[in-house]
């Protein structure tokens, strides 16, 4: 394998600019004293400014499963003692809570979605196709599935798939195609493989967004199972809250804006989609456990996009435990 260097220390060139902060913060709510839980605490951006709020005897439990964000947090916030930092996936929230949290429920989640800015300027993590690196992209590098896992081993059916979801149309079955005949020559091991394969096949171009982005984004959420892991953990952020706790996500991809907005409704008395009407008759409505507080997602603001460019694609959902 190419030897591709480790990735670097941290210092300012990573650090986290956090995405919408003012619309989080409102929509936290958060008062002094209180225990926010922090999913995906990256390189502690939105920490930082929560703990502002928080004062002395408030607390964080900054949860990251991707060892090196956590290092980087650690040294953002590191004139705080009252974060109590955990490497984990937030998948197993209900245990980090029980182990963390005295009472057993917090006043506010924060799920930040997707991959960090510092994730993607790494190129050794192979998050991104700007960069030659080893096709990785596991946010946990303990987890053994990677990305060139997932594109050498899937069928073409299983790759068409989800390159339908990410929004491929026509393209996705001629992508998963190409890659098969392509991995059949030589197994894809590293970005530029994965680039040229995509650039190769589809020949659309025009607008802001390179071919390969949903496509680099299909396979780090398989990789990573983000959007089954997503809807396991706002539940257990729901039932794991305090009377009128909030619970915000910001998403940057229609699948985990999809599920939340989805998970959300149901957790407000909705009903889960079905395709059989008199199934839905027949059921009996879902507690109604939260209050929705975006009816639409709230977007950034054109002068945040200017500023960080990083943040186009963000949408913000919140909700508030009843």
């Amino acid at each position: 394998m190419t030897d591709f260097k480790n990735s670097t220390p941290y210092n300012e060139e990573f650090t986290h600019t956090p995405v919408m902060k003012d619309e989080v913060l409102e929509y936290l709510n958060i008062r002094a004293g209180a225990t926010i839980v922090d999913c995906t605490l990256g390189g502690g951006g939105h920490a930082l400014e929560i703990l502002k709020i928080l004062g002395n005897t408030g607390r964080l439990i900054g949860i990251e499963q991707d060892i090196q964000a956590m290092e980087r947090a650690k040294e953002r916030l590191k004139g705080y003692d009252n974060v109590t930092f955990v490497h984990d996936n937030f998948r197993n929230l209900d245990n980090i809570i029980e182990e963390t949290v005295s009472t057993g429920k917090a006043d506010g989640f924060l799920f930040d979605l997707g991959v960090s800015s510092f994730q993607l300027d790494d190129k050794s993590r192979g998050f991104s196709f700007m960069e030659d690196a080893p096709l990785d992209m596991r946010m946990d590098t303990r987890a053994e599935t990677t990305g060139a896992d997932i594109v050498n081993r899937m069928t073409e059916s299983e790759l068409n798939a989800i390159f339908l979801e990410s929004g491929y149309g026509r393209w996705a079955r001629k992508l998963a195609k190409a890659i098969v005949l392509a991995r059949k020559k030589s197994q894809i091991t590293t970005t530029a493989q994965f680039t040229a394969i995509i650039t190769d096949t589809i020949k659309e171009r025009g607008g802001k967004i390179h071919p390969a982005t949903k496509a680099f984004q299909a396979v780090r959420i398989a990789v990573n199972e983000e959007i089954s892991v997503l809807h396991e953990a706002l539940i257990t952020a729901v039932n794991r809250s305090n009377y009128e706790a909030r619970i915000v996500v910001l998403s940057y991809h229609s699948l985990e804006d999809g599920e939340t907005k989805k998970t959300f409704r149901h957790l407000s008395g909705y009903p889960t989609p079905t395709s059989n009407k008199y199934e839905i008759l027949a059921r009996i409505e879902p507690e109604k456990l939260v209050e929705i507080l975006t009816k639409k997602p709230l977007l950034p603001t054109e002068e945040e996009i200017n500023r960080n460019v990083r943040s186009r694609s963000a949408k913000l959902r919140a909700v508030k435990k009843m």
